[in-house]
């Protein structure tokens, strides 16, 4: 599992992030932009997927949906993160950025070693995603959401009902009485991912602060 770790090793707050190569790129500069707008001592372990549509997938979808298959193999990711993720003694966010975010949100459910989900324009869309969250109950205490303002304007039938589907996901969340935030950002889905990240991340370090 390829690591990149970012701040005090030390620290009792541990965000986790998916990545890939696109990514890895700006993850520098989300960094430093958490750091300066929540002013707490946390580390940031971003851990690279080999294949984001297998690795990031909670389970198998076809081709004909996107253009991408999806091969459902989140399951032997998610075992890879909680290796890092079992000190009782820390603070685990989980995170990131489209795919990642959908993971993310998936991940609480399946496991209780995180307090928050930082989700960017996280992939709501994917098959059969609302109904999973309707019959589950995550195990996170706060979680974030955001969407671009132009993300539903795809020609692609299945990526359109993005708008929708994440508020839908917003009313299932606060339903059950998770403290959930919903944020609209400017733009489409390929506009700011770091900052959209960093922002998702920094919401839910200064909601934990504050409660």
């Amino acid at each position: 599992m390829d690591k990149i770790v970012l701040g005090n090793i030390s620290s009792n707050i541990v965000l986790i992030q998916p990545i890939d190569d696109f990514d890895l790129k700006n993850l520098n500069s989300e960094y430093e932009l958490i750091k300066e707008n929540t002013n707490v001592d946390f580390i940031l372990i971003a851990i690279k997927v080999k294949n984001r549509n297998s690795d990031l997938s909670p389970w198998g979808a076809p081709a004909g949906i996107v253009n991408e298959r999806f091969d459902g193999y989140a399951d032997n990711f998610l075992k890879e993160i909680t290796r890092i993720s079992s000190d009782k003694n820390k603070t685990y966010i989980i995170g990131g950025y489209s795919l990642a975010a959908l993971f993310s949100l998936w991940a609480s459910y399946k496991s209780d070693s995180f307090i928050g989900v930082a989700a960017a324009s996280p992939s709501i869309w994917f098959p059969s995603f609302i109904d999973f969250m309707k019959e589950n109950q995550t195990n996170a205490k706060c979680i974030y959401l955001s969407l671009g303002d132009k993300e539903d304007r795809s020609k692609n039938k299945t990526l359109s009902t993005v708008k929708e589907k994440i508020i839908e996901a917003h009313n299932i969340l606060k339903s059950q009485n998770i403290e959930v935030s919903l944020e609209w950002n400017e733009g489409n889905h390929f506009k700011d991912p770091h900052i959209r990240t960093a922002k998702a991340f920094i919401k839910i370090i200064n909601n934990l602060k504050r409660n």
